[in-house]
């Protein structure tokens, strides 16, 4: 429901700024809400030709803690999710062989992490899946990348004590994390007509953290 509300508080300020926008509630993890979130996109003539797969849930804890339900939870939502909705979204792109495809991944998808073995696995998972469908799909003109962050001051730090997160920022060149408008900004460009030249890459905005 929060996601929801700050979805439609988004598309708000879209329309205020003279744009279009439209927010429909859709559990990524089930084939038949995607299905339906496209049905009402189809009612009203729209086939996005931008799609960027940004849903996300963290998991932190020992592998040998974690359960089948955790595992699964964390591989629909971040992995599952971004495959279902390529697969609904993607036909007209390949028709008009325009489309940019951007998956959000993460600096642990390309290094790993201690204790969040599941996020990883699922975050590197996004990075097969964004190089491998580059391929198959730059003959129709679409371009996949995937946007891999370093530490962003979002939600997901919540649950990080002020001290846990100075070490964090401790470690990372620049001297902190990212704002969630600096990550937006390389989804933007990504997203750009002008960007065609650019995919199957696995770009990882993270102030020097990886090199």
């Amino acid at each position: 429901m929060q996601s929801h509300e700050a979805a439609q508080e988004t598309a708000r300020e879209c329309m205020k700024l003279g744009a279009q926008a439209l927010a429909i509630p859709a559990d990524l993890r089930s084939r038949e809400q995607i299905g339906r979130m496209k049905e009402r996109l189809d009612q009203l003539g729209l086939a996005p030709d931008i799609l960027v797969n940004n849903a996300g849930i963290a998991h932190y804890g020992l592998l040998g803690d974690v359960s089948e339900e955790d595992w699964d939870n964390v591989m629909d939502v971040n992995l599952k999710g971004a495959f279902l909705c390529t697969q609904a979204f993607l036909p007209p792109m390949i028709r008009q062989k325009y489309g940019r495809i951007i998956n959000v991944s993460s600096i642990w998808g390309l290094t790993g992490a201690s204790c969040e073995v599941v996020y990883s696995t699922a975050k590197g998972g996004i990075n097969a899946f964004s190089k491998a469908l580059a391929k198959e799909l730059a003959p129709s003109h679409v371009t996949v990348n995937a946007v891999a962050p370093g530490a962003v001051e979002t939600r997901m730090m919540e649950g990080f004590s002020r001290e846990e997160k100075e070490a964090i920022a401790s470690e990372i060149p620049a001297g902190r994390f990212a704002s969630p408008e600096e990550i937006a900004s390389l989804v933007y460009f990504l997203a750009l007509p002008e960007s065609g030249y650019i995919t199957g890459q696995i770009i990882s905005p993270n102030g020097g953290w990886l090199t």
